[in-house]
């Protein structure tokens, strides 16, 4: 074990067992819910709290050694709390656990890459396979619906996960949808979401550690009767609370940053569904953009 997690979990047996109140639990947020647990539930939700690092990267087998019961009362527990099962739960315990690190701490955590180009394409191929499972396709026509039916569409991403940001308002522009892209904080945020009420949609696409201007933007345009889409690695939190419609998906990297590409396949999977949602204005705005590009001479053919 690294020193850091070494550090992270001494002071987690520092803290004493795991009960609801405890300080060990500190790091979990409002991620495991206070259900009344069995006994052997109980040991698990106890290793869980007490050993962060382990919690978040171990497999379903150890987890169970560890709290002295077999792996179908992992599945069973992680159910029990809310999640479709272990992978689900584990991603969302290492979404929390990124975030309590700092961030050249996460460079440790993921340790030297035997080739960075092949790491990173097979940890986005695992990132994909997670978020295919933490979506039921339900989830995502539901808004698909919303945003098909909106009388205007605001899409917020700040640094990174401006790009799948982007990729929407782009995207959805060039299909006639009247969307656009907020980018960036402070004035621009408020003056871009200050008019969203009822009929409007605001997308947030926030990952990794929660900005508090998005969260409470997203609270506020949630009040004024605008439909919240949230797309983010962790099922609960302020940002899910705040979202009519949860989209949940993996986004750790293999570097200090994290990864997006699970966020981008996502967006495109909801523009295809919006081209399908009105596909004759579809069409006809794509046209209109096409001899748009021949007329400003965009491209070189």
């Amino acid at each position: 074990m690294n020193s850091n997690a070494a550090a992270v979990e001494a002071a987690e047996a520092d803290a004493g067992t795991s009960g609801s109140g405890d300080s060990s639990q500190a790091w979990l947020g409002d991620a495991l819910p206070d259900v009344p647990l069995t006994k052997s539930q109980s040991r698990v939700v106890e290793v869980i709290a007490r050993n962060p690092q382990l919690s978040s990267y171990a497999d379903i087998a150890e987890i169970a050694k560890r709290a002295d019961v077999n792996s179908s009362t992992v599945v069973r527990a992680a159910q029990h709390l809310g999640y479709r099962g272990w992978p689900d739960l584990q991603r969302e315990l290492r979404s929390r656990y990124l975030v309590m690190i700092s961030t050249e701490d996460t460079l440790t955590e993921h340790g030297e890459h035997r080739s960075p180009l092949h790491d990173a394409l097979n940890h986005d191929i695992e990132n994909l396979r997670l978020t295919l499972d933490s979506n039921t396709a339900g989830d995502a026509e539901a808004a698909i619906a919303a945003m098909a039916a909106a009388r205007s569409i605001t899409v917020v991403g700040i640094g990174s996960f401006a790009g799948p940001a982007s990729v929407m308002a782009h995207l959805g522009a060039t299909m006639g949808y009247p969307i656009s892209l907020e980018n960036r904080g402070g004035v621009h945020l408020a003056s871009s979401t200050n008019t969203l009420g009822k009929g409007d949609v605001l997308v947030v696409i926030n990952m990794w550690r929660s900005v508090k201007q998005i969260i409470l933007a997203a609270e506020a345009a949630k009040q004024a009767g605008a439909t919240v889409i949230a797309i983010s690695d962790m099922r609960r939190g302020r940002l899910a609370a705040a979202a009519d419609h949860l989209l949940v998906v993996a986004s750790e990297g293999i570097s200090f940053f994290q990864s997006v590409t699970a966020a981008n396949s996502l967006v495109y999977g909801l523009l295809a569904g919006m081209e399908a949602a009105h596909p004759e204005r579809s069409r006809a705005a794509i046209r209109r953009t096409q001899q748009l590009w021949k007329d400003l001479d965009i491209y070189l053919d």
